[in-house]
């Protein structure tokens, strides 16, 4: 396989199709189109690429066969088609003057170009490089029967052939999820706001702030001409300050942002790096605009894609970055089985009182669409979504994350969940589903105490689902806290959880609870308590953990139906009548299927044992 073969490989790959028929239209390769079609009559005019030929001569067609790549036409648009022109090296871009079209990509694709113009709308594709992080993408589009083609300076990414159609009617696209594609963002922004400077508290202000401002139609469409640092700058100012005012966010809030921009674009990196450049202020707009957001818009995502970005931005940083910015994104698929534990429906009202990125209810949100018709979407959006964060730049980053999409950015708190206004302004909401992953070792509240407050925030017999250390699932921690609990509100389950769920973030073992607020826990109640230490996940670096094997949908099933039917199965279930001096784990009630035990098993659990006296300071001599 030549070299020139893996760039067309990337192509359809990243255009997630194949050759021939596909769902959309049809995929062409190397001119293999019947001569008698008004595109093979176009291909035959135009003739193989000539050795050199201004854009602007159409006297004649080169000799041979017309091969671009691929042709690409839409069974809803016949007058529009995708032509594609690859070369196996970065080098062989493009010329200075667009004049050597067997050369270079986008010389070659503008050639076949001017000749299909004559009939179609002609989208103009030019791909160098043999891996998606090394290749150049230019995009063109040229009208029919115009004299000039348009760059189309935003799209330097391969995109799915629809996405061409949506961008060209100035529709949002959108994009799967995609860690890796994700990883790799994460990776080059954060490498280029190290050497730019930029502090670490300012880093998720700034991000969050583009995103902010790409909402605006208006700077969407002009960010890309703009050639000066001042001007980019300007409209950056007032497309923030329009959004955030039509979201109803404070003035404050606003200044606090408008500031930030300020400081960076003082910064003598920015000063001095052409617009052009990669690591300029346009180049950050767009890799957000091109790559981020349109994860974030994509229809059928209930992934927190902005905090997934952060995660991975955080995970690259220098030294005490991480920490500063204090992000812990909750794994998603813990978000997923947490939604689906506290049974969100269309007709939900979620709060998560330390919202962070938003993941939650992102998740939830997703939750609630589903089934909805549109009237419901509409309320969803206006007021099914409620959440509150205490720091003032994640708070940004959760106000970027629902304005996004389009969802609930009027419903986000900034301050403390115990700020007595705050709490008031929820409780009058009649909230009936809680989510929450409180912030571990605060020195002023507990985890159990985020729980508390939760819980009292929520309707009569509403459903709080909180993630926490284990240690407060204890018979001999938060002895206070766990006694208020019971007295007012009802444990439903507690669930250990993998011990390196959050790992690296987070050392401590996790326990998810399950809570009815507000009907004090019946004397004889029994609780379910799952040991859910094994979700099919396997580390992998730098990947952290991964599904590698595919086994958490059949997990998490399992898991959902053992709860929602109270089943006890050895191993993994039990049922128990605890009070407030109990421990809170199946663990200390729970039967052992011992045929299957191992000696890896065995060896595995005195690891954990002696794991968990340690993290839970455990004095041999009082034990």
């Amino acid at each position: 396989m030549s070299n020139e073969r893996y760039s067309e490989n990337l192509v359809l790959c990243e255009m997630k199709c194949g050759l021939g028929k596909t769902g959309f239209g049809h995929v062409l390769p190397q001119g293999d189109t019947p001569k008698h079609t008004a595109i093979g009559r176009l291909l035959q005019e135009a003739g193989g690429k000539p050795l050199q030929c201004e854009l602007d001569d159409y006297t004649h067609g080169g000799e041979g066969k017309a091969r671009p790549e691929y042709i690409i036409t839409f069974d809803d648009d016949a007058d529009t088609l995708i032509v594609v022109e690859c070369k196996k090296s970065a080098k062989w871009h493009c010329s200075e003057h667009f004049n050597h079209p067997k050369s270079y990509a986008v010389d070659g694709v503008l050639y076949y170009a001017k000749f299909l113009k004559k009939g179609y709308n002609v989208v103009a594709v030019a791909v160098s490089g043999e891996r998606k992080e090394n290749a150049k993408v230019s995009t063109y589009y040229w009208c029919r029967g115009a004299d000039t083609p348009e760059p189309l300076a935003k799209l330097n990414i391969i995109l799915e052939p629809a996405n061409y159609l949506k961008y060209l009617r100035g529709e949002q696209i959108s994009i799967a999820y995609s860690i890796e594609d994700i990883r790799s963002t994460a990776v080059a922004m954060s490498d280029m706001l190290r050497v730019a400077k930029v502090t670490a508290n300012d880093r998720p202000i700034f991000i969050a702030g583009i995103l902010i401002a790409l909402q605006d139609k208006d700077f969407g469409n002009e960010y890309v001409s703009a050639t000066s640092l001042r001007s980019l700058t300007q409209r950056l100012h007032t497309a923030i300050g329009e959004v955030l005012s039509d979201a109803d966010i404070r003035d404050d809030r606003i200044k606090n942002i408008l500031n930030t921009f300020e400081n960076v674009a003082s910064l003598e990196y920015f000063k001095t790096t052409p617009m052009s450049e990669d690591g300029s202020l346009r180049w950050f707009i767009n890799e957000l605009d091109m790559k981020i957001k349109p994860m974030m818009a994509h229809s059928d995502s209930s992934v927190d894609a902005l905090g997934e970005f952060y995660s991975e931005f955080i995970k690259f940083s220098n030294g005490d970055d991480g920490k500063a910015l204090g992000i812990v994104l909750t794994p998603q698929h813990l978000t997923d089985f947490m939604v689906e534990v506290a049974g969100v429906n269309k007709n939900s009202k979620v709060v998560d009182i330390c919202a962070g990125s938003g993941s939650f209810l992102v998740t939830a949100m997703s939750k609630m669409f589903k089934n909805a018709n549109p009237q419901d979407i509409a309320r969803i959006r206006k007021n099914g979504l409620f959440g509150v964060e205490a720091d003032p730049h994640i708070y940004t980053l959760c106000i970027a994350n629902m304005i996004v999409r389009r969802d609930g950015k009027s419903n986000i708190f900034y301050g403390s969940c115990f700020n007595p206004r705050i709490y008031e302004a929820l409780k009058k909401e009649h909230i009936d589903i809680g989510l929450i992953n409180p912030p571990y070792s605060q020195n002023d509240h507990n985890e159990l105490q985020f729980v508390e407050q939760l819980l009292s925030i929520l309707s009569n017999r509403g459903v709080a689902v909180a993630v926490v250390p284990v240690n407060c699932a204890l018979g001999n921690t938060c002895k206070e806290e766990r006694e208020r609990l019971l007295a007012k509100h009802t444990l439903e389950a507690v669930f250990s959880m993998p011990t390196e769920l959050f790992n690296p973030a987070a050392s401590v073992p996790p326990c998810v609870m399950v809570w009815t607020a507000h009907v004090p826990h019946p004397a004889g109640h029994k609780t379910f308590f799952g040991y859910f230490r094994d979700d099919g996940f396997v580390k992998r670096k730098p990947l952290g953990r991964i599904d590698a094997y595919g086994r958490w949908g059949d997990i998490e099933a399992e898991w959902l139906e053992l709860y929602r039917t109270k089943t006890e199965k050895p191993g993994l279930s039990v049922m128990k009548v605890v009070g407030s001096a109990d421990e809170w784990v199946a663990e200390a009630y729970m039967e052992t299927d011992y045929s299957k035990l191992t000696d890896a098993d065995f060896e595995r659990k005195i690891r954990e044992y002696v794991a968990f006296r340690i993290l839970n300071h455990v004095d041999d001599e009082k034990a």
